[in-house]
């Protein structure tokens, strides 16, 4: 499926308009420069700062995946979910009991609710920042892992492409973009899900009240520690993962020399 144009990557007005995207890294030869490749390659490298992509995992790719996108993802996913959980369950009225199965303060409902959303978020936001940081030489994509041959697995990493049917950057171009990484993150979220909502509910178990059938819980400090602990370890497991995906993503577009990485 074609992915539109990210808008850190509009390519910014000079002389002569410079792609900003793989195809301008890697180096399109033009009608009058297609029989000097070093010329081409020169020129190419001189408008882009995308990295060769890695043999093995460096020091700095692993710092970037395990420690800014890791640890980093966990202490703030946590931090925002703690306060999200106070301004939620601080100000409940007895007659609005918080409990682990019923409404309206389920807390096993807003943990199905939380992985959904904080994986959408964290896709979204890492298409902008890993791929910024690809493009602006920040970090070396990653140039070991073979290319899946499974038909899902392609479409997937985006490897298959559709003809581009809508002009670049026309509403239509971007809805299909948005379409294609929302249901990406939503196969993401499926993935985690059973790996932390279960745990999730199996602890809430343990520490709640056990009263007509369902568990309830103090207003304070319960929902508020749940939330920071289940919102830091899914920011700790899935953010690593959707930073590689891009960063051997590209690493498979500088390989082979695939035009349209980052404009389509």
């Amino acid at each position: 499926m074609p992915w539109a144009t990210n808008p850190l990557f509009k390519p910014e007005e000079t002389g002569e308009k410079d792609s900003t995207d793989l195809e301008s890294a890697m180096g399109k030869p033009t009608q009058e420069a297609s029989g000097d490749a070093t010329t081409t390659a020169v020129a190419a490298k001189s408008k882009s700062r995308f990295k060769p992509p890695s043999k093995k995992f460096t020091l700095h790719q692993i710092f970037y995946i395990f420690i800014l996108d890791g640890i980093g993802a966990a202490v703030l996913s946590g931090g925002i979910n703690f306060a999200i959980a106070y301004g939620m369950y601080s100000g409940q009225t007895p007659d609005k009991p918080i409990r682990l199965f019923q409404f309206p303060n389920t807390l096993a409902g807003d943990a199905a609710v939380t992985i959904i959303i904080q994986c959408l978020i964290t896709w979204l936001v890492e298409v902008i920042l890993v791929n910024w940081d690809l493009r602006k030489g920040g970090v070396q994509p990653i140039g070991f892992f073979p290319v899946p041959q499974s038909r899902w697995l392609r479409w997937f990493m985006f490897l298959d492409r559709e003809q581009q049917t809508h002009p670049v950057r026309s509403l239509p171009h971007w809805l299909i973009f948005l379409w294609s990484q929302v249901i990406r993150a939503l196969i993401v979220a499926v993935i985690f899900f059973p790996f932390i909502w279960g745990p999730s509910v199996g602890f809430l178990i343990l520490v709640g009240h056990m009263k007509g059938g369902d568990w309830y819980y103090d207003k304070v400090w319960v929902p508020e520690i749940f939330k920071l602990v289940q919102g830091a370890v899914l920011g700790l497991l899935s953010t690593p993962l959707m930073a590689m995906f891009w960063l051997v993503r590209c690493g498979w577009a500088l390989e082979n020399n695939e035009a349209n990485y980052g404009q389509r």
